[in-house]
């Protein structure tokens, strides 16, 4: 790969994956600022800026090396620190906040697909630019939409099950967060090696986000008149 296949690969995946990071982590510390909790806001995080949002390591360099790699889509931005204590009510509003970065993916999944729409207006060296970086936008929020809300702690979808579950199944639900990412990675990255020691199809992430996205993208793409 010479330097210009590296830097047109770059300028259509740089630009979605920060817009979708960036936007994911605002949400969440505008929907806890207006629920109560302005700690997010007073530390700068409900902005549009990605260099408020952007983890060196989770944001560039593994995604990067994966990338190049030929492997799967895996990486983090700094979490939005939210005091849940200080919501009107915890529990109701912790679900509210959680929800609202998936949501937000969601939302810019469907914008992304409707601007397909735009692309004979362009010529087409800059038309073929603008649909590559559109695409990767309804992939990446699709992913982080969907990856976001696995039932497990610290993800959103964690934080939303915590919320919703009965308080006792709550409890124990919320004391996996400090093992959460360890279990990520292994359900991920390790999984999938042993399957294949075993000669068995562990691959998890295809099963449970893979799918699902594949899925929701022709959804997406079918309610926009696209296919």
């Amino acid at each position: 790969m010479n330097i210009d296949d590296i830097l047109f690969l770059a300028s259509i995946w740089v630009i979605p994956v920060l817009l979708a990071i960036t936007m994911h982590e605002a949400a969440h510390g505008w929907a806890a600022s207006k629920l109560g909790d302005d700690t997010a806001k007073n530390l700068g995080r409900v902005t549009f800026n990605p260099l408020a949002h952007i983890d060196p390591f989770g944001t560039i360099i593994l995604p990067a090396i994966l990338i190049s790699a030929g492997g799967i889509l895996f990486g983090w931005a700094k979490p939005v620190p939210v005091n849940f204590s200080r919501l009107g009510r915890p529990r109701r509003d912790m679900v509210l906040v959680a929800a609202a970065g998936p949501a937000i993916n969601i939302g810019l999944a469907i914008a992304s697909a409707l601007a397909l729409h735009l692309l004979p207006f362009f010529g087409p060296t800059f038309g073929e630019w603008l649909g590559r970086n559109l695409l990767n936008s309804i992939n990446i929020n699709l992913l982080l939409a969907i990856f976001n809300m696995m039932p497990l702690p610290p993800l959103d979808g964690g934080r939303v099950a915590v919320g919703i579950l009965p308080r006792p199944l709550a409890i124990q639900l919320a004391r996996l967060e400090r093992y959460g990412l360890f279990i990520l990675i292994g359900l991920i990255f390790i999984l999938p090696i042993l399957g294949r020691q075993l000669g068995t199809d562990l691959n998890i992430f295809r099963w449970l986000i893979l799918g699902p996205l594949e899925f929701l993208r022709g959804v997406l793409l079918h309610g926009v008149g696209l296919i």
